[in-house]
């Protein structure tokens, strides 16, 4: 049987040439100009140059070192164009939280990481609220034209919180008028229905999903029939119906939530095989970046990274591995930042594959991951070259083998794989 392909066919200019402007981004910002930042459905773009952004919600401390004695903001900014949440928490905006917020920018500009301005007292506002409209006017003018400041962090969840759209509106708005250069980011819980969180379509520019589905019992975050990993893609697919392909979207993933973390819960991260999938699934489905929520909590730390503030051992073990695989240094980061491609390419012989083609260059990309089930064998066909081999990429030395310009391979449950194949007379 067919199985399904996520794609979204673009007439962009060369992955090539974007990738080559992506990699201008500076190392560290000091003393640099404010990025402008733009989102369309084709991603995130900073000074017009794509990025597939990182995000950690949250980042380590300031301060804080690697266990090895590092500075752990230059471990974080080795792994591309990466970003945290900066918030404060409702209730606490004030001149001592303001202080705090312009101290972290600044250690981000030294660092060569961005932020995601959250002040939650200011994202929710009611109508006629003037003093409120007047400090949060005041707060984008200051922040503005700081150099790490990578996009403003609208309310949390409102949907589910049942925080009405038009208490959105002037945060939206505000932005928009002061400062056109950085978009508007919301996260949604995984709840409510399509057409609930598509009300909430005019008060940002870029939307997500958060979805933990790992823990015991298996799915507890998702309320979805989908308690599987998968769930994961289940709902990039809720945002890409919602955006309509006219606004790019990101999938907060998990490294801890407070449903492992609680007292009568039993602790539990991703693997680096779960955690790879659910990464793959929600790129294959859409996504144009990823953040991963939970690093921080002082619950899921163990002695060491206790001391640290981080946890480190998480990032070692699963969250590094990853990140390597998508570094803009790493083989695979041309794709990331290509549009979809409409080359007819087709899979049969199972019906829960997801995949996702994208072209770059010399080279044709296909990002493929099976849900839950069987293992069962998958042909790829419908390829540009009628034989060769094409890389198997960080699976090394392994290969598949193309004839009539096809190849089968074999998938487990929740697997991924990644091919790479030159084009035939590619230099």
């Amino acid at each position: 049987m067919p199985g399904r392909r996520r794609s979204l066919v673009s007439n962009m200019g060369t992955a090539a040439l974007l990738l080559s402007m992506a990699l201008l981004l500076p190392p560290g910002l000091a003393g640099a100009a404010p990025i402008e930042v733009t989102a369309s459905g084709l991603g995130t773009f900073v000074n017009r140059q794509p990025v597939f952004a990182i995000g950690l919600t949250k980042a380590p401390p300031v301060v804080g070192k690697t266990p090895d004695g590092r500075p752990a903001y230059e471990e974080i900014a080795s792994n591309g164009f990466v970003w945290h949440r900066l918030g404060v928490s409702p209730g606490q905006w004030g001149p001592e939280a303001e202080k705090e917020v312009a101290r972290v920018l600044d250690a981000d500009a030294k660092a060569g990481i961005y932020a995601a301005l959250y002040i939650s007292d200011l994202t929710r506002i009611k109508p006629r609220n003037t003093a409120r409209i007047e400090e949060l006017r005041r707060v984008i003018r200051r922040f503005r034209e700081h150099p790490a400041l990578f996009v403003w962090k609208g309310a949390d969840e409102p949907e589910w919180g049942k925080v009405p759209v038009e208490e959105l509106m002037p945060f939206y708005q505000a932005v928009h008028e002061l400062d056109p250069n950085h978009p508007v980011w919301i996260t949604q819980a995984p709840r409510g229905t399509i057409e609930s969180l598509k009300r909430y379509d005019p008060a940002y520019d870029i939307g997500a999903i958060d979805i933990y589905p790992v823990g015991y019992p298996p799915g507890a975050n998702s309320h979805l029939p989908n308690k599987n990993l998968s769930a994961v893609g289940d709902y990039a697919n809720w945002m890409r119906e919602i955006t309509g392909g006219k606004k790019p979207f990101w999938m907060v993933l998990q490294i801890a939530w407070s449903g492992v973390i609680q007292e009568d819960k039993t602790l539990r991260f991703p693997t680096f095989a779960e955690e790879r999938y659910m990464a793959y699934q929600a790129i294959i489905n859409g996504a144009r970046g990823l953040n991963f929520f939970g690093g921080d909590l002082a619950k899921s730390l163990n002695a060491r990274d206790a001391k640290l503030g981080w946890n480190w051992t998480f990032y070692g073990r699963v969250l590094k591995p990853l990140l390597d695989e998508l570094n803009p240094k790493g083989p695979l980061y041309p794709a990331l930042i290509a549009p979809d491609s409409n080359l007819p390419v087709r899979v049969s012989g199972a019906d829960d594959i997801e995949f996702v083609v994208r072209e770059s260059g010399a080279y044709v990309y296909i990002l493929a991951a099976k849900r839950e089930g069987d293992t069962v064998r998958a042909t790829f066909s419908g390829l540009p070259v009628a034989k060769g081999t094409a890389e198997v990429l960080f699976e090394e030395p392994r290969t598949v083998v193309l004839s009539g310009g096809a190849f089968t391979d074999w998938f487990g449950p929740n697997e991924v794989h990644v091919y790479r194949l030159r084009r035939a007379g590619a230099n």
